[in-house]
């Protein structure tokens, strides 16, 4: 909060993709999905200041400011409730790339309606903002609900799981990748056989479980394909998130995953961040609703 108390600062943290297994296609064309959703301890930041009407600064990067996810979440809470005539004045300090797996835009959308439905005392349960959110992306719920997770179907279908703590090395080569693409790929597996949770916690899971759609983004983006080959080699391990384009490898510790940062090849940029089961952004919100509490 800024010293008059009137702007709310919240996270939109990331996410991995530890593994994602194209099981099937529903009749509707879209494709139906096994994957972990690993959150992190990094992202973008939001600022919500009270307003007369909505609208939108960015800074880190070039985005449409009223045709983006962030508009889109704060008109559709609105709608959704007595809000229509409320305001915001909302700042979005991005620093998750565009397009790259990382699923900042969906973690954008997920913060806003938190934020909003606390700046306008709107009172919205977890469940009835993720409905909302499921409209806007299959990937915003996650974050609304804001624990790590086992997702099925489109990827809407959420179990937590709370996974064992792990720092991550997140590269990103520059490959701002359409998932529209990737998805509509000829060469893309969509008929991996479906897993539970139990297997992917078991022994082993790092061999068994993988992305299928690593293979067709390594063959359309180079650059991807490249800065795997480097991370496996630096690190041991190396996997794309999403349909990229960034990628990561587990790191040993916080220390290796700086020290692999300083060696980077131009033009490629990356972070260090830890795993987490619950999500910056509700913890922040935990703490703010404690302190307005006492």
């Amino acid at each position: 909060m800024n010293p008059s108390g009137d702007t709310l600062v919240l996270p939109a943290p990331a996410k991995l993709n530890l593994f994602l297994h194209v099981v099937g296609r529903r009749d509707d064309g879209y494709h139906l999905l096994q994957t972990f959703f690993q959150l992190l301890d990094h992202g973008d930041t939001l600022e919500f200041t009270p307003a007369g009407e909505l609208s939108l600064e960015v800074s880190g990067c070039e985005l449409p400011r009223d045709d983006n996810l962030v508009i889109r979440a704060a008109r559709a809470l609105a709608e959704h409730t007595s809000a229509r005539d409320q305001g915001a004045r909302i700042r979005l300090h991005k620093r998750l790339p565009v397009g790259g797996g990382l699923g900042g835009g969906s973690s954008d959308a997920a913060t806003t309606l938190l934020g909003l439905n606390h700046l306008w005392q709107l009172g919205l349960d977890t469940k009835t903002l993720a409905g909302i959110g499921l409209s806007l992306g299959a990937d915003v719920p996650l974050f609304v609900q804001g624990r790590s997770a086992f997702a099925e179907g489109v990827g809407e279908r959420l179990t937590p799981v709370e996974a064992r703590p792990c720092d991550y090395l997140i590269i990103d080569p520059g490959a701002s990748v359409s998932t529209a693409r990737v998805f509509g790929d000829p060469q893309l597996t969509r008929n991996t056989p479906e897993s539970t949770v139990a297997a992917f916690l078991g022994a082993g899971s790092e061999t068994r479980f993988h992305n299928d759609c690593e293979p067709v983004a390594r063959t359309l983006f180079p650059e991807i394909d490249a800065a795997l080959k480097w991370l496996a080699q630096h690190a041991g391990n190396a996997r794309m998130t999403g349909t990229g384009g960034c990628i990561f490898a587990r790191l040993e510790s916080r220390q290796q995953g700086e020290a692999l940062l300083d060696e980077l090849p131009g033009p490629w940029t990356g972070f260090v961040a830890g795993g987490r089961n619950l999500s910056p952004l509700h913890s922040e919100l935990m703490r703010l609703h404690q302190e307005d509490q006492g």
